[in-house]
């Protein structure tokens, strides 16, 4: 076995799940109601993805303020909002305030969010995150780094402080990103991405950038997968378009559905909705057909699966979400799935 093949996501056993909280907050509170069931159900962390309304890292440092101190990471936070050095310092300020390991994603975001903040989209977006990611995770090893790139430059360094382990991670879900994010990241986070594509074209594609950078270890995959209990007079491709709708119209994602097999056309994504639970990239059924389902993605590597209730958040409101995502965990641990267990 190779370094990189040894490095593997998911070689070590691990059987861990996560939970997204899945829309931009405008109360805290509902926030803490994911936290609270990360910290009683054994999850390994809650997860959030950029907000407009209120900022993902001072939500985070709202819940440990409140007392629910969960590992928490990003899925992801868009790069044009933030200079690397402003990222690295939020960073571990979350994980000083949690107590806890996180982990900080990061994205490159739409070209027309990237024009609306920088006066024009990058020119490449994979350069622009090699500079982005290579800086941020020098500066929370503790480097003093020197760096003038294309997009960005610093020369300075982070006040010593300790604080608990910081992953830098970002955004995957092509194989030219991936090669990219295996050189620099410690985490390749994908979204709805199908498990056979992640273990036939993501992780080969990581292993790649890992060994071109000289790495011996290949950056472990989190993957966001949607999930909906089956229940009476639920409409599950009713819910796939509430939860996915704006990614089935976005060619990036859809570009990606088609090369994992699933014959996406964003100019309808209500078809778009039917496949991805046809093809099972939505998850639904019985908290044990979910569970099968879920052990497909660890079977292709993947090493932190993120569960992603919008659909149900959408349509039914957080406490059914939360209804939903408590049932699979209690499956999962029935399983003896958290931890290797």
């Amino acid at each position: 076995m190779t370094a990189a093949e040894s490095a593997r996501p998911g070689a070590d056993g691990t059987k861990d799940l996560s939970v997204l909280f899945p829309v931009s907050p405008t109360e805290p509170g509902a926030v803490l109601d994911f936290a609270r069931l990360v910290g009683s159900s054994g999850a390994r962390r809650l997860w959030l993805g950029q907000s407009l309304t209120l900022e993902p890292h001072q939500v985070m440092a709202y819940a440990a303020g409140a007392g629910v101190r969960v590992a928490v990471g990003t899925s992801v936070t868009l790069a044009p909002l933030r200079h690397p050095y402003e990222a690295a310092l939020q960073a571990r300020s979350v994980a000083a305030m949690t107590g806890q390991p996180y982990v900080a994603g990061y994205g490159a975001g739409a070209p027309v969010f990237q024009s609306a903040l920088r006066g024009g989209p990058y020119a490449s977006p994979r350069t622009a995150m090699r500079e982005y990611l290579s800086v941020v995770r020098a500066l929370l090893a503790g480097e003093r780094v020197r760096f003038g790139g294309d997009y960005y430059s610093l020369h300075a360094g982070l006040v010593g402080m300790e604080h608990p382990p910081v992953e830098v991670g970002a955004g995957v879900l092509r194989p030219a990103m991936a090669r990219t994010v295996g050189g620099v990241a410690d985490v390749a986070i994908t979204w709805m991405t199908p498990p056979g594509y992640v273990e036939k074209t993501l992780l080969p594609a990581l292993a790649e950038g890992a060994e071109q950078a000289g790495r011996e270890t290949v950056p472990r995959v989190a993957a966001v997968v949607h999930v909906a209990v089956e229940r009476e007079d639920r409409d599950p491709g009713r819910l796939a378009l509430l939860a996915a709708s704006a990614h089935l119209s976005a060619p990036h994602y859809t570009d990606m559905l088609r090369r994992a097999g699933v014959p996406v056309d964003p100019a309808d994504p209500a078809a778009g909705a039917r496949m991805l639970v046809d093809s099972g990239v939505f998850v639904t059924g019985t908290p044990a057909r979910i569970a099968e389902a879920l052990v497909e993605y660890h079977r292709a590597g993947v090493d932190e699966i993120v569960l992603n209730a919008a659909g149900v958040l959408f349509g039914e409101g957080h406490v059914a979400a939360l209804t939903d995502l408590g049932t699979v965990l209690a499956e999962w641990r029935r399983r003896g799935g958290f931890g290797g267990e």
